[in-house]
């Protein structure tokens, strides 16, 4: 067996290990830079070499076929997994430089397995004997069949040669685009960062946040502060800083960032939706939005684009409405001035304490990190799943990993889930799930599973304490780990979050709901030094603020929509057609549909807009809203039916989350609610009524 092998938890004798259990993982303490780039060839070798034995047997194929080509596969896809978990949460040189290096080789890999026609043949000859009676499939291989097949066409192997050819130097150029995007959308965030000189620019930040900021200036060998960006449009400190005019620098940092200089990523975007645009072309599709919708639930963007249209339309009425009362209360500051988008959320802030009598700053002492973790999103997992955690020494990807054993009901093993807490100028912005050993009873492999967030790393013996915002990121997210712990699927391409794309946020949207719970709230948020439970009257403000400010939020998500979808339904011709037009093409986008509202710009703009440039969302963030759908329809079944109550998380375990992507995820969830999506109680949960 390969020694690398045994490095990334494959084989009789892995090196990383949780004792007493069967869980492995990457060895991450012990694999160098150069063991990735080794381990990422010898595996495409490994892999094509099991499928070359697959093509050229000569027995009439099985089910085994099947399981065949899954194991073919394992040991790259764990090396994947591995290093890319790596690289988005600490990325140096050497791994910006191998993630440029092996995309465009894995885009070629990918073809010479989707493209191989032996290949093909193989699994049509197994789908002529399956309804032929002559092999017996079941359920779980009847799909992966299916989806097999069904790729290995969307991916063109009915193609003429030649087209075919164009087809896989398309996909070497996106590869090869989508790590150059992802590499500089990190360095941009890093490069946009606000230098400050006089700490009265600071006025309204917490000491945690101060420190934080001389931390970023001293990274950078700067005097003095820094601000560090998010990936988002707004930032959270804005909502803080007193003084307007570093609002202003902050706000106009953040919306330029990666437009100009040695980070500018406009080339690639307009580099990357022409290539999209021939590709769809190629595949018989009218435009990329419509390949993709293709893979997901809606099937075509005239399912989702009525629904998008009237919320967004309805979600930008009510801004302007939050404006007028913003524009009212800037005028109480500042005598004379006119509401800009840095002023937003400062006064946001401002009427939300006023109304409720709460902000933010009197919340975070009641909201330390790992209270929040164990006592709040544990807690809820463990009264709707029976689960438990258990804190384990098992080393992670970064020194600031923490681990978790994850245990049934019955006491046995389920999983591992490892979080990585806080921010740093290698990390991605944002917050993200990742798999790193997927389940499979086919492998007798359990799902090891990780949970990537930006806190602000607290001094020495100090709690790093959330906002209300981040707590819900955190719920979150972690509907998305239970998506992968819970499941229990044969074949491990169909584990956890291997949905649809418009499926894949459902769980991790409905498990945001247990957060607003008072029940569970007076578990979690504890004063960080008392002890105190949250007061009461906080827990009734936030209950009651629960749709403040909706307009804002749901306009400036909705943009983002709407635009993912022009840059991949329109016509090349009718797109920017150099860099510096894209900022005007954006506005006349929002402003032919209606949407254009310069106070509450797209949460995403394009030249940061790392979901649909460098993280697989393309033409597809309308996923979040398709979600939200399904999530509030679930939400508001729940929640008729008693809430946090045992009975309904099995229910909801046993047709959704168990199941991954083994199967029809659209008859899953009719089978949990009884009838397709209804999309009254998004409509409603968005005051769009």
């Amino acid at each position: 067996m390969s020694t690398l092998k045994s490095k990334f938890g494959i084989g009789s004798a892995p090196t990383c290990s949780v004792s007493g259990t069967k869980f492995v993982l990457a060895d991450y303490t012990n694999i160098s830079d150069d063991d990735y780039r080794a381990a990422f060839y010898e595996a495409m070798t490994e892999q094509l070499t099991k499928i070359d034995t697959i093509v050229h047997d000569s027995a009439l194929p099985t089910a085994e076929l099947l399981s065949d080509f899954e194991a073919a596969g394992v040991y790259l896809t764990r090396v994947s997994e591995t290093f890319f978990t790596l690289k988005s949460a600490d990325t140096n040189a050497v791994r910006d430089a191998l993630d440029e290096e092996i995309s465009p080789v894995l885009a070629q890999h990918e073809d010479a397995i989707t493209l191989n026609r032996g290949l093909y043949d193989k699994l049509v000859a197994l789908d002529v004997r399956a309804k032929a009676g002559e092999v017996t499939l079941d359920a779980q291989d009847c799909w992966v069949l299916r989806e097999q097949l069904r790729q290995h066409r969307r991916a063109g192997i009915e193609l003429p040669a030649a087209d075919q050819e164009r087809l896989k130097a398309i996909n070497e150029e996106l590869a090869t685009l989508g790590a150059q995007f992802s590499s500089l959308i990190v360095k941009g965030r890093g490069a946009a960062c606000v230098r400050i000189d006089d700490i009265a620019e600071l006025d309204g930040l917490s000491d945690e946040q101060i420190a934080a900021a001389k931390r970023a200036a001293e990274n950078r060998s700067w005097p003095g502060w820094g601000l560090e960006l998010v990936n988002t449009t707004q930032q959270p400190m804005l909502a803080s800083l007193h003084k307007r005019n570093t609002r202003e620098k902050l706000f106009r940092a953040s919306v330029s960032r990666s437009s100009s200089g040695d980070t500018d990523v406009r080339p690639l975007i307009l580099r990357t939706v022409a290539l999209r645009a021939e590709k769809a072309k190629l595949l018989g599709f009218a435009n990329y939005a419509e390949y993709v919708a293709d893979n997901g639930c809606a099937k075509n963007t005239a399912t989702f684009m009525p629904l998008l249209q009237k919320v967004a339309t309805a979600a930008v009425a009510n801004a302007k409405k939050e404006a007028e009362a913003l524009q009212s209360e800037l005028l109480a500051y500042e005598p004379g001035a006119t509401l800009e988008p840095w002023d937003w959320q400062w006064l946001a802030e401002k009427q939300r304490t006023k109304l409720l009598n709460l902000d933010d700053a009197l919340l975070k002492p009641y909201l330390p990190f790992e209270q929040v973790l164990e006592h709040g999103v544990f807690a809820a997992a463990t009264a709707l799943y029976g689960i438990t955690f258990e804190r384990t020494t098992v080393p992670g990807y970064t020194a600031d990993c923490r681990s978790y054993l994850v245990r049934d009901y019955d006491g046995s093993d389920l999983a591992l889930v490892l979080f990585d807490p806080y921010a740093r100028a290698s990390k991605e912005g944002g917050a993200w799930m990742t798999s790193i050993v997927d389940q499979s009873t086919l492998f007798d492999t359990f799902s090891v599973v990780t949970n990537n967030c930006n806190q602000p790393k607290p001094a020495e013996g100090k709690p790093s304490l959330m906002t209300w915002s981040e707590v819900n990121t955190l719920f979150h997210e972690f509907g998305h780990d239970l998506h992968g712990i819970l499941t229990r699927v044969k074949y491990p391409s169909t584990a956890g979050t291997a949905t649809p794309t418009d499926f894949v946020e459902y769980p991790s949207q409905v498990n945001e709901i247990w957060l607003w719970l008072p029940e569970l709230i007076a578990q979690y948020a504890r004063h960080y030094e008392t002890g105190e439970v949250l007061p009461q009257r906080y827990i009734a403000a936030l209950a009651a603020s629960q749709h403040f400010g909706e307009g804002f939020a749901s306009a400036e998500i909705y943009q983002a929509t709407y635009l993912d979808q022009m840059w991949h339904q329109l016509p090349v011709e009718k797109l920017p057609a150099t860099p510096d037009d894209i900022e005007s093409w954006e506005a006349d986008m929002l402003e032919n549909a209606g949407l254009y509202f310069p106070l509450v710009p797209p949460r995403y703009k394009s030249s940061y807009f790392s979901h649909i440039w460098g993280v697989g969302y393309a033409a597809n963030y309308y996923a979040y809203m398709w979600s939200e759908m399904m999530d509030a329809d679930t939400a508001n079944w729940f929640m008729e039916n008693g809430g946090l109550r045992r009975e309904l998380g099995q229910r909801f375990r046993d047709h959704i989350l168990s199941r991954g992507g083994s199967g029809d995820v659209m008859v899953f969830y009719r089978e949990l609610l009884g009838h397709d999506p209804d999309p009254t109680h998004l409509i409603r949960r968005r005051g769009l009524e």
